[in-house]
């Protein structure tokens, strides 16, 4: 259980609706046990009634006081299953954004030595499916069980005030019929939904990896090979899921069966007290109408709780993750930001890139272009230098001063960094570009389209700034996608600026123009440029070729 802890904490956050979302529950189930008991109390009243009439007594009986009861019952019950649904699912719906928003914000924070330790599609299950698991908290683990009690409670306490031997041999029963649809159904399924959990997972790796993949398997020959493993881990997981979900029907078998054996054995003992004198005759058909509607309180336990194991599997991968940290921190004593900058890699040694014993140094205001075939480590002298990762030895030193001793954010916004990926958000092209710049005007961002030639086309579009990019909106091609993250660094107007492979997708024409637009931007910059080819990259002073490492 000590996997929930965190979770449970954060749920208690909110506990002034978790209060209200539980009494609109406890008052549904409520007025189902009041409606019954009331309707078979009265029915019988009035036939014993009609009985005395019959046998020439006269007796008087109120019908519109227990009428009244029932109607109010039968609304309420009515209004309360309406507004519990309602507001726990606004509640959930609520608590699962506010979930997921703290585990984005803390996986924001790791670097990228600590994101690789998991596949990109595992933190997308983390984001989505585990964070999704965890709903099943307060809506169907803690709460349930609590109005199941109290429903017990409630019953018990009246029939109690009738027969007290009674009410205590059918607290009991229930009691422990409640413990065997919460503890002992959890035990039932924790294997299976437990597996379920860790095999979803793992077959969304294999799936997103598939179609991430499918040209070089297809070209490879092996997607075949790749598709009968997907379909037989998809069908290892549908055979287990049945084999829960037939658990989880045993156990709400048993759970009718369980409800309807005390009903049985209420009204036993209730036709007992009767004989005895103890009880009247409406009492005593009371009593396991009341006990009949304690069902829809234990109905949904049997299914909440077999999923217990995937509940708590989920709650220790995201705490596996909120437990990672990153080493990319803020000196205890961060010295002060140097006004000129200047690059220098140091006997630089990334054991990963193969890189050992690299100097390299950028002078201010100098446009230095780093050029060699993919994997010679030219990406990794960029992350260095935005301080994405730190090196396993030697030391990056700004204007002379290690760049481990300096503030990370502050460092962070001198510097305009244009990765060798392509990344857009589905959102409006403003908002892409604003990225870089929130508190740009729109001139500015005019102006940096312009620069990367994309005005024209922005223009063009039907709600220019405002309209959408991705697939419900505007699909911008490889080299458009990729001027308009350019134009993104642009905007950020860094006085280091890194920029790799910044002509990706570009046709000759096209890179030509954006490469001349860049020159003024560029002058007075200190700028370092990494590609495969000089001639492929904006004019620099000075070109450093890497050999394949």
């Amino acid at each position: 259980m000590h996997e929930l802890k965190p979770w449970l904490a954060l749920i208690m956050q909110r506990r002034s609706r978790l209060v209200v979302g539980a009494l609109l529950l406890a008052l549904t189930l409520f007025s189902a046990i009041g409606l019954l008991a009331l309707s078979g109390w009265f029915i019988t009243a009035t036939g014993v009634t009609a009985l005395l009439w019959a046998a020439g007594q006269r007796v008087m009986f109120d019908v519109y006081m227990p009428g009244g009861g029932i109607r109010f019952f039968a609304l309420t019950r009515t209004v309360a299953r309406y507004s519990e649904r309602v507001y726990n699912h606004n509640t959930v719906l609520s608590l699962l954004a506010d979930l997921r928003g703290r585990h984005f914000a803390a996986l924001a924070l790791l670097d990228g030595a600590t994101l690789s330790r998991l596949r990109a599609a595992q933190w997308l299950n983390r984001l989505t499916a585990d964070i999704d698991t965890l709903d099943t908290l307060y809506l169907r683990l803690l709460a349930p069980p609590v109005v199941a009690l109290l429903g017990i409670t409630l019953v018990c306490g009246l029939i109690a005030v009738f027969h007290l031997s009674l009410a205590l041999l059918l607290g009991a029963v229930l009691l422990g019929l409640l413990l065997f649809l919460t503890l002992g159904m959890a035990l039932f399924g924790l294997h299976y939904s437990a597996r379920r959990v860790e095999q979803l997972d793992y077959l969304r790796v294999q799936a997103v990896e598939q179609l991430q993949g499918l040209a070089e398997l297809t070209a490879a020959g092996t997607l075949g090979l790749h598709r009968q493993r997907l379909l037989a881990s998809s069908q290892q997981i549908l055979d287990e899921q049945l084999i829960l979900q037939g658990r989880i029907a045993l156990g709400q078998g048993l759970a009718t069966l369980g409800v309807m054996a005390t009903v049985l054995l209420g009204l036993f003992g209730a036709m007992q007290a009767y004989a005895a004198g103890l009880l009247s005759g409406p009492i005593m058909v009371m009593i396991p109408l009341a006990l009949m509607a304690l069902s829809e309180g234990f109905a949904g336990l049997p299914a909440a709780f077999a999923q217990f194991g995937g509940t708590r599997a989920a709650a220790a991968r995201l705490n596996q993750q909120t437990s990672m940290s990153s080493r990319l921190v803020d000196p205890a004593q961060p010295l002060p930001m140097p006004t000129d900058v200047t690059l220098q890699w140091h006997d630089i040694g990334v054991h990963h890139a193969g890189i050992q014993g690299f100097n390299l140094t950028l002078a201010r205001n100098e446009r230095l272009a780093v050029i060699g075939p993919s994997g010679s480590g030219k990406s990794t002298l960029a992350a260095l230098a935005a301080r994405l990762l730190d090196p396993d030895s030697g030391q990056l030193l700004v204007s002379g001063m290690p760049l481990l001793e300096l503030p990370l954010q502050e460092w962070r916004t001198q510097l305009g960094y244009l990765t060798q990926q392509t990344e857009l958000l589905h959102d409006s092209v403003a908002a892409n570009l604003l990225l870089g710049n929130p508190g740009a005007s729109n001139e500015q961002l005019w102006a940096v389209l312009e620069m990367v030639d994309l005005a024209d086309l922005v223009d063009g579009l039907p709600t220019g700034l405002n309209t959408w990019v991705g697939e419900s909106g505007k699909q911008f091609s490889g080299g458009e996608g990729r001027r308009l993250v350019l134009a993104r660094v642009l905007l950020k107007n860094a006085p280091l600026v890194i920029l790799d492979e910044p002509f990706s997708g570009l046709d000759a024409a096209t890179r030509e123009r954006v490469s001349a637009r860049l020159e003024p931007w560029l002058a007075d910059r200190t700028a370092l440029l990494l590609g495969h080819d000089a001639a492929l990259l904006p004019k620099v002073d000075r070109v450093v070729a890497l050999s394949a490492l």
